[in-house]
């Protein structure tokens, strides 16, 4: 199961789910603009609203797996993920399903594909196509181990995360390792025509991990040179060219890697260099950085089974949420802009544990704002729905301080915030709210004739 482009840029969508009030929320994430899309499948952007975490959650209708009678690649594809844990590999969280849909929770990576950045830049510096081939060949090299093929290599399944980690991606056209026939081999012709191996094409079965290697090679090709080694208009010439090997390397190759490649892009997979020997290389070693492990956690498959039995028990639902509406005589009440403080003293100002502003911003983006502001001043923030809990991490005078704010809606563009003090000291409330309004500057709406210090507790 493909899917294309699963990046962080698009453009479109970002103006379009920006604006709107109302989300989509899925058990405990919330939607939000689409990452990529398939034959089968849409890949979304979505938030945990208990924990604020950002996931991609890849939707695929039902109907049409069962129509096309895929169930069992896509089970497939979900255990392959669960079952591999490492840095390099995107990982896959839980596995939700609704009557029309199945959602699979996955790691968001946020740094667009590795093929964007060749395209966008051109081809790469030998040290830092080097380091992405050492990170390529570490996730091979533990799939292998795990008994899973991958069987589908190419830049556009390679993502970066925001640190600029390589995370592969797309295992829909994986093969575990009980697969293969009792002859030791595989047999089934998959991939991409430019990266497949040539044991691929000639159908007379082929070992995994081989081929494999091959596209990995194929891969590291591109990213030294900027285009691919086999490419040719129609499909004969180019299975022609990847059978007989036929490709020549640029002047800027150096000899260290041209004597990989050579052995990497073997047409024999029997002669063809394997992952421990390419791990030995010594143009691969210079500046090897072996992968850095999280600590194990057991992996429960039960939720994969559970998402494609008919029973009706664990099903969520797809639901619409938006900010609470105010009306009219709580907007006239609540609002700084109309409040009868101002016909008393500025002293009794002091000892008020609440205040609020207007903006003319969209709700996800206020939200977003707030939480940007509050955690430099060393403040935890707890999200659910439209309200926000934020927690100092130092006690004060009176314990630790903690401040309740709610997103209400008063008109299509129009929201009113609401600050209020829950815990510790009401003059902290104030010096706190008068240092995070700054940050807040751009997303305040100020109507003329207000004194901005009005808008201030």
């Amino acid at each position: 199961m493909s899917t294309k482009k699963i990046s962080s840029s698009s453009s479109n969508n970002t103006t379009s789910e920006s604006v709107r009030t109302t989300r989509t929320r899925v058990g405990k994430y919330e939607l939000g603009k689409t990452l990529g899309e398939g034959s089968f499948a849409k890949v979304k952007f979505a938030k945990n609203v208990e924990t604020g975490e950002c996931v991609a959650i890849k939707i695929i209708d039902r109907d049409q797996v069962l129509r096309h009678r895929m169930v069992e690649q896509i089970k497939r594809e979900i255990s392959t993920m669960k079952l591999i844990k490492h840095p390099n590999v995107i990982k896959i969280y839980e596995v939700m399903a609704s009557k029309t849909k199945i959602y699979i929770v996955i790691e968001y990576v946020g740094g667009g594909e590795l093929f964007d950045k060749i395209a966008t830049r051109g081809r790469l510096k030998e040290d830092e196509a080097r380091s992405y081939f050492q990170q390529l060949i570490n996730a091979v090299d533990f799939c292998h181990g795990t008994g899973v093929f991958h069987r589908d290599l190419k830049p556009e399944n390679l993502l970066l995360d925001s640190n600029g980690v390589l995370k592969i991606s797309d295992f829909g056209l994986s093969a575990l390792s009980q697969q293969v026939r009792e002859d030791g081999l595989l047999h089934t012709a998959c991939g991409t025509p430019n990266y497949v191996a040539p044991e691929v094409l000639k159908d007379n079965g082929y070992d995994g991990r081989a081929s494999d290697i091959w596209s990995c090679g194929v891969i590291l090709f591109v990213l030294m040179a900027g285009y691919l080694p086999f490419d040719e208009p129609n499909l004969i010439g180019l299975y022609k060219k990847i059978t007989k090997a036929e490709f020549t390397f640029p002047s800027w190759f150096s000899s260290g890697i041209r004597k990989l490649l050579k052995r990497i892009l073997d047409p024999n997979p029997l002669t063809r260099i394997t992952v421990p020997e390419i791990l030995q290389d010594e143009w691969f070693k210079k500046g090897y950085k072996p992968p850095q492990f999280e600590q194990e956690e057991d992996i429960n498959l039960a939720d994969i089974d559970d998402a494609f039995n008919d029973s009706t028990e664990n099903l969520v639902t797809e639901r619409k949420v938006k900010p609470v509406s105010m009306n009219a005589f709580e907007l006239i009440s609540r609002s700084q802009s109309f409040s009868l403080d101002n016909l008393f003293e500025k002293q009794m100002r002091l000892a008020k544990r609440e205040t609020s502003f207007a903006s003319q911003c969209p709700p996800n983006e206020i939200i977003s704002k707030i939480e940007e502001a509050a955690k430099p001043l060393g403040f935890n923030v707890d999200k659910r729905n439209y309200k926000m809990k934020l927690k100092g991490d130092k006690r004060g005078r009176k314990g630790q301080l903690s401040v309740a704010t709610e997103v209400f809606e008063v008109a299509p563009c129009l929201h009113m915030v609401e600050f209020r003090k829950t815990g510790g000291d009401t003059l902290e409330f104030h010096k706190f709210y008068k240092n995070f309004s700054s940050g807040l500057e751009d997303i305040i709406w100020k109507t003329d004739g207000i004194d901005e210090e009005d808008e201030r507790p």
